[in-house]
């Protein structure tokens, strides 16, 4: 048997919100508050992702005053420049970017801004692409990019494009590799519940943000809604059994409709999966409790 990377790898689960304004730009709760409701929430990190433009003063708020013994913070922002296929501002997700970030220039286009943040040091996701439909091109485009966010708690609650589950499937088929992340992007706005509901779980070796990122740039992490994946491994042969807490649905897809899925009536926590019937050169794993909510699995090879 052979444990999929990062399940069995020696540290400990940490939980994080990779997305998250706060009233440095248009979110509600000042950052204090802000990391205060996700450390009382049970979380062990956030990073605060300000968007950084012009009239919030281009934002990457220093958050070590709000750190306490099992919580930590990443700095990030959310960055900003023209133009998408549709003539909108990008939204670039940039996580780990140092407090000293220089303002985009008046040249600078998305993909170019993504890139100078991850030549900086930062771990590059492209935000919410179904919000405001993102072709396959944009994306393609941000080549800086380590991730697609996959879902997005506050596009799910504004206008229903929360699920960008597409985007990375359509990458993966084009042999094209991503992380997945899950986010909250919380605002905090009362119309508009969008806190606690999706998130990180990153493997690190201990709860420092250093080794946080190395992590995220491992793709050591996986997303939910609520599951947890306990294991991911490949057994006798062409077997893929993977554990989990009590869920309904576990499931294997590829690229095409390749696929092997288990459905129960009632919790289950374990199921073998034939890789066999999954197509392409990447394959993820996705479990579905009985309320609906889900966990993905980064990408894997299947080589």
């Amino acid at each position: 048997m052979a444990k999929l990377f990062p399940f069995g790898q020696a540290g400990a689960w940490y939980r994080g919100n990779l997305h998250t304004h706060s009233s440095n730009s248009d979110g509600s709760r000042n950052p204090r508050d802000v990391c205060a409701f996700y450390r009382r929430r049970g979380y062990h990190f956030i990073s605060l992702t300000d968007h950084f433009k012009p009239e919030y003063g281009y934002p990457v708020t220093d958050t070590r005053p709000y750190r306490r013994q099992g919580f930590t913070t990443i700095y990030g922002a959310e960055l900003h420049a023209p133009a998408t296929s549709l003539g909108e501002l990008w939204h670039v997700l940039a996580v780990g970017l140092p407090l000293d970030f220089a303002p985009p220039t008046s040249r600078e286009r998305g993909p170019g801004l993504a890139a100078r943040a991850a030549d900086a040091g930062a771990y590059v996701a492209v935000a919410h692409p179904a919000w405001y439909d993102l072709t396959d091109r944009d994306v393609l485009s941000v080549g800086a990019a380590d991730a697609i966010e996959i879902f997005n708690t506050t596009c799910d609650a504004s206008n229903g494009k929360g699920d960008s589950l597409g985007y990375l499937d359509r990458m993966l088929s084009q042999n094209r590799h991503y992380h997945a992340i899950a986010t909250d992007d919380a605002h905090f706005h009362a119309h508009r519940p969008d806190w606690g509901k999706n998130w990180v779980m990153v493997r690190a070796r201990h709860l420092e943000p250093e080794a946080l990122m190395d992590a995220l740039r491992a793709g050591a992490f996986y997303s939910s809604q609520g599951p947890e994946i306990a294991s991911v491994e490949r057994i006798r042969g062409g077997v893929l059994r993977v554990s989990s807490s009590p869920v309904r649905t576990i499931r294997v897809t590829g690229a095409s409709s390749g696929q092997s899925t288990v459905h129960a009536s009632a919790d289950i926590s374990a199921a073998d999966l034939d890789l066999g019937a999954v197509r392409g050169t990447y394959a993820r794993v996705t479990v579905i409790n009985r309320r609906g909510n889900r966990a993905w699995s980064n990408p894997f090879p299947l080589d």
